[in-house]
C-alpha cells in the first residue's frame, strides 16, 4: 500500500503531467517540421532519463530501475505518437487538401 501512495505523491503526479505534456508538445514540434516518427522516439529515450533523474531527485525514487524507465518510456511514447499523429494529420489535410473526399 505504500508503494501505490507514493506513486500518487503529489511530487509524482506533478511530474508525471509535465512529463506528459513535454512528451506531447515534442510530438507537435516533430511532426511540425515534417521529422520522421523514429526522431521523436529518441528524443523521448532523453526524456525518459531525465524524468527518471526527476523522479530520483525530487520523489526520492531509485534512478537506475530498469522497470520504472521503461514503464515512463512507455507512457511518454503514447504522449508523443498522440501529438506527433494530431499534428501531421493536421498538416496532411491542410497540405493536401486537394485530395479530400468533400471537394
Amino acid at each position: 500500500m505504500d508503494a501505490v501512495a507514493h506513486l500518487f505523491s503529489a511530487g509524482s503526479l506533478i511530474i508525471a503531467v509535465l512529463s506528459a505534456l513535454a512528451a506531447y508538445a515534442t510530438g507537435r514540434a516533430v511532426a511540425g517540421t515534417w521529422r520522421p516518427f523514429a526522431q521523436a522516439a529518441f528524443y523521448m529515450v532523453l526524456l525518459a532519463l531525465a524524468t527518471r533523474f526527476f523522479h530520483f531527485a525530487l520523489a526520492g525514487d531509485e534512478l537506475l530501475s530498469p522497470v520504472s524507465l521503461l514503464v515512463d518510456l512507455a507512457v511518454l511514447l503514447v504522449f508523443t505518437t498522440l501529438g506527433f499523429k494530431l499534428r501531421r494529420s493536421q498538416q496532411m489535410a491542410t497540405q493536401y487538401r486537394f485530395l479530400s473526399r468533400n471537394g
